[in-house]
């Protein structure tokens, strides 16, 4: 499943980079944090390589 906004895809970007062991969990704040601890490796590539044209800065309230 792709991401649906900027904010998502670059909060998905940092929690793989974490799950990597790239970075520090304990650097993860917020929507990262949250996204860290409940996906898997591989739900968090598909959010994080989502493209990034076209997208929205932040998800719709709908």
């Amino acid at each position: 499943m792709p991401a649906t906004s900027k904010a998502q895809q670059k909060a998905a970007g940092a929690a793989l980079s974490a799950k990597r062991g790239e970075t520090k969990k304990s650097e993860l704040k917020g929507a990262s944090k949250g996204m860290y601890k409940s996906m898997s490796e591989k739900q968090l590539e598909e959010f994080a390589e989502t493209k990034r044209k076209g997208l929205p800065e932040k998800k719709s309230k709908h």
